[in-house]
Order: C-alpha cells, then sequence, then structure tokens
C-alpha cells in the first residue's frame, strides 16, 4: 500500500506479499508532512470523475503504522465508513505495526487501533480515538459490474490521497499466490505501493472494494490492480463491525519465490524465519546471501506437511491454512541432502510481527 513467482510473466507485490507500506522509516524519525488540501494531480479526470474524487476524498485518510521493536514505520490508505470513525483498511497495511494513527485531508492526525480484522481477506478496521463526526463513505448496495469505470483514492508515490482511475475488469478474481486473498476485483487502475487499503469506488461515490495487491509487469508498470470487494451488510462487514479478529495460523516462514518448485525434488524453499517464530525455536533456515545480497545457498526446501506431498509454496500455505491455530503440524523437510522434520504448533499471524 508486492511476475508472479509461480506465474512467468507477472510480479504480484504486496507487503512482502501485497502493495507495501508506502515508506520504511526508522522509528523516532517523522514520517512525511501530510500537504494541506492540494489540487488534484495534473491527470486530466473527466469533470464527473473529477466531482466524485473532491467529494470522496475528504473520507479517506492516510494509515501510519509504527513497530517500536523493528523501529520501521509504513504509510497505507485507508477510509471512513462511519462519522464515528470507523476506518476500513487492508490488513496487510497494519498487521506488523503496534501504533496507529490516521492522517485527514486537513492534515490533522488521529491516533487510532486495530479493533478488528480478516487476515484472510486482508481487510482490517480501525477505531479513530477523538476527532468528532467525521465525513464518511457508503458502503456498496449493489454488486459492481464488469466494464464499469472506477476511482481509487491512495498515497503511493509520496502523492497525498490523490486519485487513480480505471476500469472493473474481472469479478471474483482468483489469486495466484494462497497467502494473496481470492474472490477479488481486477482493475485496471495504476496503483502502487501505498494504495493499499484505499477504496475503489463506483460512479455512485460507494465503496466497492478495498485495494489488496497489484501484478506488475517486467518493467514494473502495474498490469492489474486487485480488490477484495465489500458491500454494506454483507457477512465479511458484519463480522467486522461487531470486533471480530480472524486470523490464519502460520509456523513463520517466509518462502523464495524464484526457487519454490524448481528443485529437485520440488518443494518449497524458505527464504527466511522470522524472529521468535515456532519455526525459528524448530530450528528451520531459510538462504543465505552475501552482503551484496547475492544468494549463497537454498535455505530448508519443505517437501511434506503432515505427511502430503507440498510441491511449491502455495501448496505449503494451503496445507497449513487447512488447520487451525494451536494446531501441531510436521513439516519433512531437506537440508542439503539430509531429510529432517520437525513438529511446529501453529500461531496466530498477528503473533509474528516480523511476517511480510
Amino acid at each position: 500500500m508486492r511476475a508472479s513467482p509461480w506465474l512467468p510473466v507477472l510480479l504480484l507485490l504486496a507487503l512482502a506479499a501485497y502493495l507495501l507500506p508506502d515508506a520504511t522509516l526508522p522509528f523516532g524519525a517523522p514520517a512525511p508532512a501530510a500537504p494541506g488540501p492540494v489540487p488534484a494531480l495534473p491527470r486530466a479526470l473527466p469533470p464527473e470523475a473529477q466531482a466524485l474524487f473532491e467529494r470522496s476524498r475528504p473520507a479517506t485518510v492516510r494509515v501510519e503504522s509504527v513497530n517500536p521493536a523493528t523501529r520501521n514505520a509504513g504509510i497505507g490508505t485507508g477510509f471512513l465508513i462511519s462519522a464515528g470513525g470507523q476506518v476500513l483498511t487492508a490488513y496487510h497495511v497494519v498487521s506488523g505495526g503496534s501504533l496507529f494513527q490516521v492522517r485527514t485531508l486537513s492534515g490533522r492526525s488521529y491516533p487510532a487501533r486495530v479493533s478488528a480484522f480478516d487476515a484472510s481477506n486482508d481487510v482490517a478496521l480501525l477505531e479513530v480515538r477523538g476527532g468528532g463526526e467525521f465525513p464518511f463513505l457508503k458502503l456498496a448496495t449493489r454488486a459492481p459490474r464488469v466494464g464499469e469505470t472506477v476511482l481509487a483514492i491512495g498515497n503511493s508515490g509520496g502523492d497525498f490521497l490523490q486519485p487513480r482511475r480505471g476500469q472493473l475488469l474481472r469479478l471474483n478474481a482468483a489469486s495466484a499466490r494462497a497467502d494473496f486473498p481470492g474472490g477479488t476485483l481486477e482493475m485496471s487502475a495504476p496503483l502502487a505501493p501505498g494504495d493499499s487499503g484505499g477504496p475503489i469506488l463506483d460512479g455512485n461515490g460507494q465503496a466497492i472494494g478495498v485495494v489488496s495487491y497489484i501484478s506488475v509487469d517486467g518493467s514494473g508498470q502495474t498490469r492489474r490492480s486487485y480488490a477484495v470487494p465489500v458491500t454494506e451488510g454483507n457477512e465479511l462487514i458484519a463480522a467486522l463491525r461487531s470486533g471480530e479478529k480472524r486470523d490464519v495460523p502460520v509456523v513463520g516462514l517466509v518462502f523464495d519465490p524464484l526457487h519454490s518448485g524448481q528443485t529437485d525434488p520440488p518443494g518449497a524453499v524458505v527464504d527466511a524465519v522470522a524472529r521468535r517464530s515456532p519455526a525459528e525455536r524448530a530450528g528451520l533456515r531459510g538462504s543465505v546471501r552475501d552482503e551484496q545480497d547475492h544468494l549463497v545457498s537454498l535455505g530448508d526446501v519443505i517437501l511434506r506437511v503432515n505427511g502430503q506431498r507440498t510441491r511449491d509454496a502455495n501448496e505449503v500455505i494451503n496445507a497449513i491454512r487447512r488447520l487451525q491455530i494451536g494446531q501441531t503440524v510436521v513439516l519433512t523437510y531437506l537440508r542439503g541432502d539430509e531429510t529432517r522434520e520437525a513438529r511446529i504448533t501453529l500461531v496466530p499471524r498477528a503473533s509474528v510481527p516480523d511476517l511480510p
């Protein structure tokens, strides 16, 4: 707000797997100052789209996330869905942080807390503290239509709450990665890191989606954008408004997208092991790189999950996500020429802040 590892042409980008927050700053350094109200970027919006942008912009915010443990901060986007200060954003924008604030169009900042989330669908709800009544966006009351023009508002590229326009190309798009949300809206809007969590608006100004991830071509240009669909009153929104926190089980592994599935025998190559995670305690190892970030040796290669053959990272993630937090999983892996096993208890993703 990350060419798909498993597709030869696309590069799927995100917070290590989604649209990364736009900035990474040492803890204690001020986030870039938000400008006051400024005109839209010179993208020649048609009059109707310009009017929609100006009407909707006050209800969008910049989300600033800080993690004192890692001494990093990041920036994403969100939008208000109630006058009381409920902000909808992408879960990956806030999953690695512990301190949050939102910055409004006026330039004012308000502290916020994560009140609910659904990690599988990559959505989260923030509660803004203080501020009185806020302008807010209405969520969609109708199903989106392929071919309609959509408008996004985001914070990528150093912008502050600026428009990105495109067309809705497909509904219920399948994800190329198991750790990306499925059933998304596929669009041509030119989104980029920093736009994650922002609204996708239809022509009536209703929010039909929450920006999640993009695909880019070989030159790094956005090829397609993806958003999690939202509808007023649906099960997902009802769960968020009621304060539910739906997490996914993890062991604490980050996989190598280029080499997973390419080893002999094929398996999921561990690129990194999250600090203080169950996988670290079990002794699993990631890939080794030199000071120039050149690959020296591959990490452990996961071959089976509870005896089930897994040939790439997607299969490992899917096998783990079919289990429950608190269950024990047996990972069979290859280290060099030696086959080993590790018994690991699954934990909530939120408990491993170093995971991307």
